[in-house]
C-alpha cells in the first residue's frame, strides 16, 4: 500500500528518492527524465532546500524600456502567466516619454520582534526604554559584515498587550533581505530582555512588515500616448473604485505584484516576504490600492506607487546561479537601487493593467497567447503555430481538440 510516511527520505540522495518517487506516483522513465534536467544542477538545487528530486523550469522574460533615474534597465522576470512581461514593456515605453520613473528610497530599516510574556506589561515596557541605550549596544556587540559596514540595531520601540510586551528592534540591513541577521540578533537580545524586564521571551523573529524600508516610484503617462482624454478618464474612474471597494482593490494590488514578484523571484528574493508586506501595508492604510493616481495640468496621467520591499544582492540570493545572471542582467549595485526597480516595474504593470481595462478588456492579449499555448500543445511547428491561432481566434473557438483540428486541417 502507498504511503507518504518515509523515514529518513532527507537522507537519501536525489536518485534513491527519485526511485521512491518513480513507484509512488508511477511515473514514465520520460517523466523521471524531465525531473532530472536542471539548468542549475541537482547538486545546487540539493543544497537549497530540503528532499530534492529536481528542479522545476518557468520561463524567463526580459521587459523591455525601463528608464529609471535617467539610467537604462533591461528587466528579468520569472512568471508563467502570459501578457505580464509585455504589459510592463508597454508602460515603461509609455512612462519613457515624459521621461521615465523617478524613484525614493526611506533606507533598508527592518523590524525584530521579540515577544516578553510578563503580567506587569506597563513596568516592563518603562524597563525596556529606561535601558535602551544598553540594549541596542548590546545588540550591535556581535560577529556581522553588516554591522562592519555601519548597520545594525539603530533603534527601538516597545507596544504594550494583555500580559505581554513586543519589543521593536529597528535593525538596518544595508543590502541584504536580513532575515537570518535579524532573527540572530533577536535571539541574542532576548536573554538580555528577560533580565531586565524579569519576563520570559517567546518569540524572537523578523517582522516581514518593513514600512520604514520603501520604494516609492513616479511617471507620468502621456495622455496621447495612453489613449486620449476619455481613457485617463476611465483609468481615474478604475483608481477610484479600488479606492472604495475592496474586492475590487484585492485585483488591483494583485496585478501590481504580478511584476513585482516576477522580478522577485528572477533575482532569488524572497517573493512571498515582500508579498505579504505589501498586503499588510495596504491593509494597515485601510486596504487601499499600492499605487495611486493624479490628472495634471497637461491632461496627462501621474502615478505614483509606495511599497515596503525587504530585497538583497547580498548573501542567500545568491546561491541560485540563474539569479546571479539575471541580477547581472539587470545590473543592479545595490539592494536599495534593486527595490526602486521593483517598485517602477509595480507601476509599470498596474497602468498598464488599469489601460487594458479601461481600453479593451484584459483578456484580448491573455486569449491569444493561450491560443498560442494550445496550438504548441496541439503538435504545431514553426508558422502553423500563427496559421492554428489566427483560426480559432477567428472562430471564437479556442480550445486544445480545435487546435488540433485545424493543424490537421492545414497540414492536409
Amino acid at each position: 500500500m502507498k504511503t507518504s510516511r518515509i523515514s529518513g527520505f532527507y537522507k537519501l540522495d536525489v536518485e534513491e528518492r527519485l526511485k521512491i518517487l518513480k513507484n509512488f506516483a508511477e511515473l514514465s522513465h520520460e517523466e523521471v527524465e524531465l525531473l532530472k534536467k536542471s539548468k542549475i544542477g541537482l547538486e545546487i538545487a540539493n543544497s537549497m532546500i530540503e528532499n530534492v528530486v529536481g528542479t522545476f523550469e518557468l520561463p524567463i522574460g526580459i521587459a523591455t524600456n525601463f528608464l529609471i533615474d535617467g539610467k537604462e534597465y533591461l528587466i528579468p522576470m520569472v512568471i508563467e502567466e502570459p501578457s505580464v512581461v509585455a504589459a510592463a514593456s508597454n508602460g515603461a515605453r509609455i512612462a519613457r516619454i515624459k521621461g521615465g520613473f523617478e524613484t525614493y528610497y526611506t533606507g533598508s530599516i527592518m523590524i525584530g520582534q521579540i515577544q516578553i510574556l510578563t503580567n506587569n506589561p506597563f513596568s516592563a515596557k518603562f524597563e525596556i526604554l529606561r535601558h535602551k541605550d544598553e540594549i541596542i549596544e548590546f545588540a550591535n556587540d556581535m560577529e556581522s559584515s553588516i554591522i562592519k559596514i555601519g548597520g545594525g540595531c539603530k533603534d527601538l520601540f516597545v507596544r504594550e498587550f494583555d500580559e505581554m510586551i513586543v519589543v521593536n528592534l529597528l535593525i538596518d540591513v544595508k543590502d541584504a533581505m536580513g532575515a537570518n541577521f535579524i532573527n540572530t540578533m533577536c535571539e541574542r537580545v532576548a536573554h538580555f530582555l528577560e533580565r531586565i524586564t524579569k519576563g520570559k521571551a517567546l518569540l524572537r523573529i523578523l517582522s516581514n512588515l518593513c514600512p520604514q524600508r520603501l520604494a516609492i516610484s513616479k511617471a507620468i503617462f502621456d495622455k496621447n500616448a495612453v489613449g486620449g482624454e476619455d481613457i485617463v478618464k476611465g483609468i481615474m474612474k478604475a483608481y477610484e473604485l479600488a479606492k472604495v471597494d475592496v474586492y475590487r482593490c484585492a485585483t488591483h494590488n494583485k496585478g501590481i505584484m504580478n511584476g513585482v514578484c516576477a522580478v522577485l523571484i528572477a533575482t532569488g528574493n524572497d517573493f512571498r516576504a515582500v508579498e505579504s508586506a505589501c498586503h499588510a501595508y495596504s491593509a494597515m492604510k485601510g486596504y487601499k490600492p499600492l499605487t495611486h493616481y493624479e490628472v495634471n495640468e497637461e491632461g496627462d496621467l501621474v502615478g505614483y506607487i509606495e511599497l515596503p520591499m525587504s530585497v538583497g544582492v547580498v548573501g542567500g540570493v545568491r546561491a541560485n546561479p540563474l539569479a546571479r545572471i539575471c541580477l547581472k542582467i539587470l545590473g543592479v549595485k545595490s539592494a536599495e537601487e534593486l527595490a526602486r526597480v521593483i517598485a517602477s516595474v509595480g507601476l509599470a504593470q498596474n497602468f498598464s493593467a488599469l489601460r487594458a481595462l479601461v481600453a479593451e478588456g484584459i483578456q484580448r492579449g491573455h486569449m491569444r497567447l493561450h491560443a498560442k499555448s494550445l496550438a504548441i500543445s496541439a503538435g504545431a511547428k514553426g508558422d502553423e503555430v500563427e496559421k492554428v491561432v489566427e483560426r480559432m481566434i477567428e472562430e471564437g473557438k479556442i480550445s486544445l481538440s480545435r487546435a488540433k483540428e485545424i493543424l490537421k486541417e492545414i497540414r492536409v
